[in-house]
């Protein structure tokens, strides 16, 4: 088991807009009648640690607590929320977390759990994940086997030669790749040697502290000022411990800047492993994805002579003579601004697009 799970629930999945918002993130919509995104990476972190760290948003705290509503009374002593003063990327958050978790047990094992993507089954992910909570003095990464060529993903490219021989499971790495452009996809598709980056990550604390005083002092400098936080710094919400008010949170997230933990530590990791993935893994990363997994958004639609639509909408729609479509509509009932999406299926990557052109138009109440 490890120490600590590290679920990182910040973000503003805008892929799924205007259903993702800074109001209500991707993480925290349904994939079932009655789980999240978050749920099931609540589900996973209970399933393989001691105990849960979730970091997010001061504005999510209440999905977290809501959705947390769902475990049981042991469970909820098992997890503790540390609300962001603001969102600067994963490398602060790890590190955040990091020194955290060594307050009260240095060089813990922590293993890091991204919040908005699909994994199953449960079982062969803990098969998967707990050989690396006995890893001391590597950094751990998960490497999803390619199924296809994907232009929207990191890769990983592994040093052994021998990858179908290895028995433990445990394969050091030659190095990192960014989004690759479409030829590329398919050379690293076709290859044995590179794996999808999942964003999941393992080590011991103490390891990672001092792979950021070496490589990203800059990132780590302004937490390992923090001293532990104190009983009276938490609130019970719920059931739910959260830690609202560490005294020097906000100071350090105001001096640290914005870095991914790739680009801050993983690239230059010189000792780096990847724990080739068994289980199955989905990053929902547009609308046609997420339409495939959810058969019934609960949305009231009336439909003449339409075919293969989904709507997810939380006001009426009525549909004529029109086909392939993909309808999202928020009508501003939870606060945020009334909008709506209307593309035709093959089209959804253009959303990040229509994103953009809403930040440029200066109408940030829509995102």
């Amino acid at each position: 088991m490890y120490n600590d799970c590290l679920i990182m629930a910040g973000g503003s999945g805008t892929r799924l807009w205007p259903a993702s918002s800074s109001k209500l993130p991707k993480q925290f919509l349904p994939v079932s009648e009655n789980k999240s995104f978050f749920t099931l990476a609540m589900e996973r972190a209970l399933a393989v640690g001691e105990r849960v760290i979730i970091i997010t948003g001061k504005t999510h705290i209440p999905h977290v607590v809501k959705d947390a509503q769902k475990l049981t009374a042991a469970e909820k002593k098992r997890v503790v929320v540390i609300g962001e003063p603001e969102a600067k990327n994963t490398a602060p958050a790890i590190a955040c977390a990091a020194v955290y978790s060594n307050f009260n047990k240095q060089n813990k094992n922590m293993l890091v759990l991204t919040s908005d993507h699909i994994i199953e089954p449960l079982n062969v992910f803990k098969n998967d994940a707990l050989p690396a909570a006995s890893e001391t003095e590597k950094l751990i990464v998960f490497g999803i086997k390619p199924s296809r060529p994907e232009t929207g993903y990191g890769y990983i490219e592994t040093a052994s030669k021998n990858i179908e021989k290895n028995k433990t499971g445990i394969i050091e790495v030659a190095a990192f790749r960014e989004k690759p452009d479409m030829e590329t996809a398919k050379k690293y598709a076709a290859s044995k040697y590179f794996f999808w980056n999942s964003g999941m990550f393992a080590f011991n604390t103490g390891f990672i502290i001092e792979q950021f005083k070496s490589l990203a002092p800059d990132v780590i400098e302004s937490f390992i000022k923090l001293k532990e936080p104190k009983p009276s710094d938490y609130t019970i919400t719920k059931g739910i411990k959260v830690l609202n008010d560490w005294n020097g949170l906000k100071s350090s997230y105001n001096k640290v800047k914005s870095i991914s933990f790739d680009y801050a530590i993983a690239e230059k990791c010189g000792k780096t492993s990847m724990i080739r993935a068994n289980f199955d893994w989905i990053d929902i990363g547009n609308w046609e994805e997420y339409a495939k997994i959810m058969n019934n958004t609960g949305s009231q639609v009336f439909s003449v002579s339409s075919n293969a639509c989904f709507v997810d909408s939380d006001i009426p729609v009525a549909l004529a003579g029109v086909d392939d479509l993909i309808v999202v509509i928020r009508g501003g009932k939870n606060g945020e601004g009334a909008c709506a999406l209307i593309t035709r299926k093959g089209h959804t990557q253009n959303v990040k697009d229509i994103v953009e052109e809403i930040k440029k138009s200066n109408k940030k109440e829509l995102l």
